[in-house]
């Protein structure tokens, strides 16, 4: 999102903005979901499905502010580089948790996952690129 938002007229706004939304809303969303499926998966309602939502709202709402806080604070090239480095890394160490939690190899995990993850930047970027063009005209 950082990347195809980079591309805007008002890029630093766009961007902290769009991060603040989802940090809020679409963090709501996924915790509400994450707590209705554990709920549904376990015979006994009081379960941690709540510890579960609850931690996984802080976690991302930290993450986010993360971003929030490199892109107010650097240029906004370094604020790029510095998220997708930052992504990368994150991505990259729970690829590898989990892989070794569930005993497949790690390094086919985090090569898998990182492929991926270029592949939206790359198309990210293009995208904010033509939706610019776009507006622009």
């Amino acid at each position: 999102m950082i990347v195809g938002l980079g591309e805007t007229t008002n890029p630093k706004m766009s961007i902290v903005s769009a991060l603040l939304v989802l940090a809020v809303a679409d963090n709501i969303s996924d915790s509400l979901g994450i707590h209705i499926y554990r709920e549904s998966q376990t015979q006994n309602p009081r379960s941690n499905s709540r510890v579960y939502a609850i931690s996984n709202f802080l976690t991302r709402l930290a993450v986010t502010l993360t971003f929030v806080l490199l892109v107010y604070f650097l240029p906004l090239a370094y604020a790029v580089a510095s998220s997708m480095a930052l992504g990368l890394l994150v991505l990259s160490a729970l690829s590898y948790r989990i892989a070794v939690n569930q005993k497949a190899n790690p390094y086919t995990a985090i090569l898998h996952h990182v492929s991926v993850t270029l592949a939206v930047l790359l198309i990210s970027h293009f995208l904010g690129r033509l939706i610019a063009r776009i507006v622009n005209i």
